[in-house]
């Protein structure tokens, strides 16, 4: 029982830090347009700041993510918090682009450490539920930190300083709670060596990456417009000047993903991959919808639809893929997945803030939403011809 006891706690203990990281990548998300008004820039250098975030993570996921395997999972989910910490100080004193932009880079390495060492660590605490705690931890700790941000700039003091003092001391408590974890990993050589950046994709599962990614594409791409776009949109379509707006927007988003992965954990991946490619098309055609009646409820209603088809599609092929691999190939699958899925999480986003600068924010949004939409249904399409290919085998 005192085993057990431990193990709950340890569990608890790397959900919440997970969870708080997260919360974190996306509290900036409510304050954008704060940060836009005091510091006059454009949309092009917001999808900057927010795609510099996703680049950085990116970085420390192909060099870094691994590490804990040689050193141990303590010392390194220590230095992710200590990194995170650091750039929450960099968040409070920042007057200037420069100081944003190091922010979020500093950040998204943090990030990216710290996903891939509490992901494997939750697998070392609890096989059974770790894998659930992966999946729906980020997506609420997304929720809360935009929400939360939100309402924290609407209602409290210093919007662009109190939430970034509430997860610097919260970050402060987790450093010091972290080495009373039991260690899980024996300390070995190598651990030079594995910072070279390294992806492999076993020749069994190549079909299959490339049978889900439009739709994990169209999935991650939703996202990435949301955590850095989607605010302004709705200022620009309704005029509401509202700080909630910004944190709602992405809890929406990312809740009903949660809800989504719980409530299909149990059913097969090409279920999910089915709901997600019908799901998410229906909410962009709703939001934008929303954007050109300038309807608040249709925008929310649309995001609410579309996350379903960003949790569906998310579970959908990270459950077609991991089973494809042996357990010596898992990292090599999964890392080559989160950098495609990376990829579409900041670039598109890129574009869009460039793009918006020639056509406007909404022109550039109708495009993106169009794409969204193809990428979606040309996946259902594949998913049809493989099922109709499979029917026909059995009838042979």
């Amino acid at each position: 029982m005192p085993g057990s006891s431990s193990n709950r706690a340890s569990l608890w203990f790397l959900a919440i830090t997970l969870l708080s990281f997260l919360a974190a990548s996306t509290a900036p998300t409510p304050l954008y347009h704060l940060y836009q008004e005091q510091m006059q820039f454009s949309a092009a250098t917001l999808t900057l700041i927010f795609g510099v975030y996703a680049l950085s993570l990116l970085a420390a996921l192909l060099t870094v993510g691994s590490m804990s395997d040689y050193l141990g999972r303590k010392p390194v989910i220590f230095t992710a918090v200590l990194l995170n910490t650091l750039a929450m100080l960099l968040f409070i004193y920042a007057d200037s682009v420069a100081w944003l932009i190091s922010a979020r880079v500093l950040q998204g390495f943090a990030t990216g450490m710290a996903t891939a060492v509490l992901s494997a660590t939750l697998l070392d605490t609890d096989r059974q539920h770790g894998p659930l705690v992966n999946s729906v931890a980020p997506l609420i700790g997304m929720a809360l930190g935009g929400m939360g941000c939100g309402l924290l700039a609407e209602f409290a003091p210093a919007p662009l300083h109190l939430t970034y003092w509430l997860l610097l001391v919260l970050f402060v408590m987790q450093a010091v709670w972290v080495w009373r974890l039991p260690e899980s990993v024996t300390r070995q050589s190598g651990a030079w060596a594995s910072l070279r950046p390294t992806l492999h994709v076993p020749v069994q599962a190549r079909a299959t990456l490339w049978r889900v990614l439009p739709l994990n594409t169209a999935t991650w791409a939703l996202g990435g417009f949301y955590a850095s776009l989607a605010p302004s949109l709705v200022r620009t379509a309704t005029g509401s000047t509202s700080n909630l707006i910004g944190g709602a927007t992405v809890a929406a988003l990312t809740v009903t993903g949660a809800l989504m992965i719980y409530t299909l954990r149990n059913q097969a991946a090409t279920k999910a991959l089915q709901l997600g490619a019908c799901s998410l098309p229906t909410g962009v055609a709703l939001i934008l919808l929303g954007v050109h009646s300038a309807s608040l409820p249709l925008f929310f209603l649309g995001t609410l639809v579309a996350g379903c088809g960003f949790g569906a599609g998310f579970l959908g092929a990270v459950r077609s893929l991991v089973p494809l691999a042996l357990p010596h190939e898992r990292a090599g699958l999964m890392s080559a997945y989160y950098v495609l899925s990376y990829l579409a999480f900041c670039l598109p986003a890129l574009l869009a803030g460039n793009l918006a600068r020639t056509f406007g924010l909404v022109a550039t949004t109708d495009g993106y939403g169009a794409v969204l939409m193809v990428l979606a249904l040309s996946a259902m399409a594949g998913l049809l011809r493989s099922r109709s290919a499979r029917a026909c085998e059995a009838n042979r």
